[in-house]
Parts: structure tokens; C-alpha cells; sequence
């Protein structure tokens, strides 16, 4: 039996994503025509955004749809430092954030002259609230993950952008890894900031709440400044030059309307999930520990230490077993270096390397657990024999 447990690093296609997808493929018109098919198009994508601003809660013309989470990220970090005032090159970045982040700001700091103001992280992965509001003074912009995608520890984030707000810093937040799976509200996080300051800007992925591939949304406040990546056009407030993707919006609204009418049950459901998996490893393994805060995490995220283990031989060895999970963010898939967020936890690079993500979402059953339980201590064994 394949068993699949890493939906953080994607999870499947939603039937209600598909249809929709479908449906709107099936219209000819270009959404920027003025001929009936255009406006027809262009109807369905002004649905679609409507939709998704009611998920993320904020106003429609705020949201810029994008190929995803990573150029969500990158239009708000380039897009702020290339129209933030010419006095201030240092930027906040806390450690263990995305890699979509962390390589967009090492591009800034290479080629644009910025300077990066770290931030540390507590021992369970939380950004340290005050270091990040000492970080903050002066700034051009400070970024933040509202949860962890590796160790999955949620965020302060209405903390974050008060803090943000008050010395008037523009932030982004990257809501990848949180939205659809925890309570995302642009409008309640900005409601005390100033016109250009505090939370400006937040990015969201459609393939990790079960929309296709390449779509995803950057929310910008109606009052940021923001000078685009691509030019070509007057389209998403000149945000993001290109014929819009109808099809990818509509999937995406379908997919988060359906993330967030599931996400109490589903949270309590697969939260009990991922409480029985680590119990059961723990029972046959005492030794692994769970990384990231005990309680307060994204419900689907079990992150291992696993003593003695490589991690890439564990992914492995699970693999031939027919049970998929990772090392940490997909993105790095492949590249065998120890963990950047465990390090930021303040612990060795030999530990950062004998790490296991596992990642449960709307699939996942009582079945999967129970198979993962299985093979584990088996590949455990194999992994340290092999060290």
C-alpha cells in the first residue's frame, strides 16, 4: 500500500479545484478583451478573486494572483526594496525562513546592496517577538513565516505586524505553509497599521490546499508601494504584467473556499492524527523527539529527530517501504545539507541532518498511520546500521 505523508510539500488535486479548473478552461475569451468572451473571462476571474479575498479576508482588489507562493515572495520582498526610501538598505529576516525568502534576500544583499538584520529563533522555532521588534527600527521591510513549513510552529503574526505597524516598517508575511490549514486574516493583522507600514503584503500558495500547480496570490494593501517584477502591461493594479490565468484564479477560490470550511474538523481530525504517529514512534523508539512547539503547530506536522539516523537514508529506506515523506522544504529536495531551520533551533549540524518531516493532510487515515508506525523502526535500524 502506497502510503503518502508529505503534504506540506504538496498535497492532492481537490475534485472541487478540478472542476472548477475545468469549467473555466473551457471559456475562450482573453479576461483583458473587451468583446463578450473577454468580459465573460474577466467576470469569472473578478469572481475568483472576490472569493479568495473573503477566504484571506481582504478587500479584492488587494489580492495579485501569481505562479505560486515563491514569486508571491519575490514580488513582495524585490517589489518593497526596489520602492523603499534610498536611506535605509537593512532588511529584518528572521532565521529558518523559506527558502523562496531566504535566496531572494542573499540575491538582494548580492546584487542590490542589502543588509540583513537577523532575528533569532527560540528553541521550538517561534521568531523571538523581541528581537524582531528591536530588528525593526530603521528598516526598509521586515518578512515573516506565520508558521514554520519545517518544524511547523505557528507564529505570533498578529504580534509581528503590531510590532511592525508601531515604528511603521512595512512587513510581508509568507502564509504558504499556514493558510488553509490555521486562521489567515490580512484585514485583522493590518487593522492598526499605518497607510504604507505594518503588514503590507502576504503570499499564499494554491497547491498546498489542494489547487493545481502554478497558482497562488500575493495580498497587497491598497496603500503599498510596490514596484512590480514583470512589466508588460496594466493588469493586477500593474502588479504583475500577463494574460491572467482565469482557470488557475477559479481553481484556487474553489480550493480555498473548501480549505477553509474544512479547517476546524480537519485540524482536530488530523492533529489526532499526527498525536498517535508520534506515539506510536515514540513507544518503539523512546529516543526520537518531536522538534518545533509541542502544542502550538500546524496539525499535520510531525518533524523527528531521529538520533544515529540519516535523514536522507530514513526518506529513503521509507521510500522502497512505500511510504513517502521528506527531509524538510521540497524545495531543497535533493540536496543532501542538514537543515537550516533545525540549526536556527540552536542545534548541531550533526542533528540537522537526522531529521524526518512528516506531513499528514485531508487524505490521510488511521491506515496511514499504522503503516508508517510499521516501517519506521525497521528503517531506523537499517539507517544507523548503515552510519
Amino acid at each position: 500500500m502506497a502510503v503518502y505523508l508529505d503534504h506540506a510539500a504538496t498535497t492532492p488535486l481537490r475534485d472541487e479545484a478540478r472542476d472548477a479548473w475545468l469549467a473555466a478552461s473551457a471559456l475562450i475569451g482573453n479576461a483583458s478583451s473587451i468583446h463578450g468572451d473577454g468580459q465573460a473571462a474577466r467576470r469569472l476571474l473578478e469572481e475568483s478573486r472576490e472569493r479568495l479575498a473573503a477566504v484571506v479576508e481582504c478587500d479584492p482588489i488587494e489580492v495579485v494572483f501569481t505562479s505560486g507562493g515563491t514569486e508571491a515572495t519575490n514580488l513582495a520582498l524585490k517589489g518593497l526594496w526596489w520602492s523603499r526610501r534610498q536611506d535605509t538598505e537593512v532588511v529584518v529576516l528572521p532565521d529558518g525562513e523559506h527558502h523562496a525568502t531566504l535566496d531572494a534576500v542573499e540575491w538582494l544583499e548580492k546584487n542590490e546592496g542589502a543588509r540583513i538584520r537577523a532575528v533569532p529563533l527560540d528553541d521550538v522555532g517561534r521568531i523571538d517577538g523581541d528581537a524582531f521588534a528591536a530588528a525593526l527600527d530603521g528598516a526598509a521591510w521586515a518578512t515573516a513565516l506565520v508558521a514554520n513549513n519545517e518544524v511547523g510552529t505557528i507564529n505570533d503574526a498578529a504580534a509581528l505586524a503590531a510590532a511592525a505597524a508601531t515604528v511603521q516598517t512595512p512587513l510581508h508575511l509568507d502564509a504558504v505553509a499556514a493558510f488553509g490549514h490555521v486562521p489567515v486574516s490580512f484585514r485583522a493583522w493590518r487593522s492598526e497599521a499605518p497607510a504604507a507600514a505594518g503588514l503590507v503584503a502576504l503570499s499564499v500558495s494554491g497547491h498546498k490546499i489542494g489547487a493545481p500547480v502554478g497558482t497562488g496570490a500575493l495580498v497587497v494593501a491598497r496603500t503599498a508601494s510596490l514596484t512590480p517584477l514583470l512589466h508588460g502591461g496594466g493588469q493586477q493594479r500593474r502588479l504583475r504584467a500577463g494574460t491572467q490565468d482565469v482557470a488557475g484564479a477559479a481553481a484556487l477560490a474553489a480550493a480555498a473556499e473548501c480549505a477553509r470550511a474544512e479547517m476546524a474538523g480537519e485540524a482536530a481530525r488530523v492533529g489526532a492524527l499526527r498525536d498517535d504517529l508520534v506515539a506510536r514512534v515514540r513507544r518503539e523508539l523512546p529516543d526520537v523527539e518531536l522538534l518545533g512547539d509541542p502544542v502550538d503547530r500546524l496539525p499535520g506536522n510531525a518533524h523527528l529527530h531521529v538520533p544515529g539516523a540519516s535523514g536522507e537514508t530514513l526518506l529513503f529506506l521509507l521510500d522502497v517501504a512505500g511510504v513517502s515523506v521528506s527531509t524538510g522544504s521540497a524545495c531543497q529536495a535533493g540536496v543532501a545539507e542538514p537543515s537550516h531551520v533545525v540549526q536556527a533551533l540552536g542545534r548541531p549540524e550533526l542533528e540537522a541532518r537526522e531529521v524526518i518531516r512528516v506531513s499528514l493532510g485531508r487524505t490521510s487515515t488511521p491506515a496511514d498511520v499504522e503503516a508508517f508506525a510499521a516501517a519506521f523502526p525497521a528503517a531506523v535500524a537499517r539507517a544507523r546500521a548503515a552510519r
